[in-house]
């Protein structure tokens, strides 16, 4: 069956395309760029230097695949993009060859989730079945074993491996090994204090900041229960204050809890 290639695509003569590859609109393909066979790349996808993809992989919107490392040392020297069979590639994602410094080759396995922005730098070695949750990212030199999930938001340091089947949690950065099969959760956002600058831009009075103030050091301290502090507190809270607008807060229906300090009365 042969390739299917639509008018407003640019594909270099010298790109080697198989059986069954469907190139959709806007789409640019380089010299240097080999498709296996069913390869699609939906629209406005860019595959350039020596890059090899393999069979039935589908390739989302605006991804960018196989452009020049991100990398100062870069000079320029021969290095290619594998990616392998059956993977997902979606909106944004963007994926560099190799350097000299670490093998000239990134490679890529089969059967793998690649969601939208993630990032693949130089020199990474990835699995099969493999996921990348949204805007996740793998510095240069990083391995992922088979059936790893890094999830969204989260970053990885260069040169780090994660171990087959772990789990990374979401707005995670990892800077060390990670076991096969272990599960890896970042420090967590924590309530560092008031936005003190916002609320000095939004011309509100000293007085009531200061009573703001007391009144969350008050509702966080390590003593009883909030529940008690917020019912005490909503007795003595003036209308249309800042304190009246942070007890509705707390008392409105949410199915999340109440992000809290670090360390008890650590306002």
């Amino acid at each position: 069956m042969a390739s299917d290639i639509h008018p407003s695509a640019v594909v270099d003569p010298d790109a080697r395309l198989a059986d069954g590859v469907s190139i959709g609109p806007f789409c640019v393909v380089g010299a240097g760029v080999s498709l296996g066979p069913d390869v699609k790349l939906l629209s406005h996808v860019v595959v350039e230097g020596d890059t090899t993809i393999g069979a039935r992989t589908i390739i989302y919107p605006f991804a960018s695949i196989g452009h020049i490392p991100q990398d100062k040392k870069f000079q320029g020297e021969k290095s290619r993009l594998e990616i392998g069979a059956d993977n997902t590639i979606r909106e944004y994602v963007t994926m560099n060859p190799g350097t000299e410094g670490g093998g000239l080759v990134t490679r890529i396995g089969n059967h793998g989730l690649f969601l939208a922005g993630c990032h693949i730098a130089h020199d990474c070695i990835v699995g099969d079945h493999v996921i990348l949750v949204n805007y996740a990212t793998l510095a240069g030199h990083v391995v992922v074993g088979d059936y790893a999930i890094v999830g969204g938001l989260s970053g990885v340091h260069q040169f780090v491996r994660i171990g087959a089947h772990a789990m990374i949690g979401g707005a995670t950065g990892v800077d060390q090994d990670v076991i096969p099969y272990g599960l890896v959760v970042g420090e967590r956002g924590h309530l560092a204090g008031l936005n003190l600058v916002g609320l000095k831009r939004r011309g509100f009075e000293r007085e009531q900041i200061h009573a703001l103030r007391d009144a969350v050091r008050g509702l966080f301290a390590a003593e009883g229960q909030m529940a008690t502090r917020i019912e005490e507190l909503s007795k003595t809270a003036p209308e249309k204050s800042l304190v009246a607008d942070l007890i509705e807060f707390l008392t409105g229906a949410s199915d999340r809890k109440i992000l809290k300090p670090k360390q008890p009365d650590g306002l």
